[in-house]
């Protein structure tokens, strides 16, 4: 886990070079943007503040997805797990994060300026930030714990009761499930490969 979570943070410096993340024994330990203000120190919420706050989230996973995109599951995707936010490194046209907000919250948000209905994602109640000082740290926080807990509600039960498994249990779960994606994927592609072989060579006999 630990090693997958400093592999996250070197992509993330790579595709963010302004970021400083730095490794203490086991632990990654986040650099901090700062701003002085009056003779007072203001840290705004940010790409690493976010990614490490969402890290702290029970069975909290993150990928790296579509680009340049920090995707963070409830649950590895190989036991059924499911993505509640979305860190764009290049933000762009679709905002800084994304993330689920439920019915309710989303109808809420989206009348404030700077937050907007997710691209693609808007039909599930997804939204999606422009910048970040469209809400405080706290404000950050609890969305993001809340985006959190409406994604392990709706886990399907063999996810709930693998992810409630002991931790050499569930990981090794995961490795065996992403073994047999893979294997699974590969037969796919070669399936059709084979197929698209006989079909031509069905039209060189006709």
């Amino acid at each position: 886990m630990q090693g997958r979570r400093w592999a996250g943070a070197v992509a993330l410096l790579a595709r963010c070079p302004h970021l400083r993340i730095e490794r203490s024994g086991s632990r990654v330990l986040r650099g901090r943007r700062e701003a002085s203000r009056g003779g007072l120190i203001l840290s705004r919420m940010d790409v690493e503040r976010a990614r490490a706050f969402l890290l702290t989230l029970p069975y909290a996973v993150e990928t790296m997805q579509w680009g340049d995109n920090l995707v963070f599951w409830v649950g590895d995707k190989a036991i059924g797990g499911k993505m509640f936010c979305l860190l764009n490194l290049d933000a762009g046209a679709h905002g800084v994060i994304s993330y689920s907000a439920g019915p309710e919250r989303f109808a809420e948000l989206v009348e404030q300026k700077g937050i907007v209905p997710a691209p693609y994602m808007a039909r599930i109640h997804w939204v999606a930030a422009e910048r970040w000082d469209v809400l405080r740290n706290t404000e950050w926080e609890s969305e993001l714990r809340a985006a959190h807990e409406i994604t392990l509600a709706k886990l399907p039960k063999k996810t709930v009761d693998a992810l409630a498994m002991p931790e050499r249990a569930r990981a090794k779960l995961i490795t065996e499930r992403r073994a047999l994606l893979a294997k699974q994927a590969e037969e796919k592609v070669a399936g059709k490969s084979s197929g698209r072989k006989a079909k031509a060579q069905g039209k060189r006999e006709g």
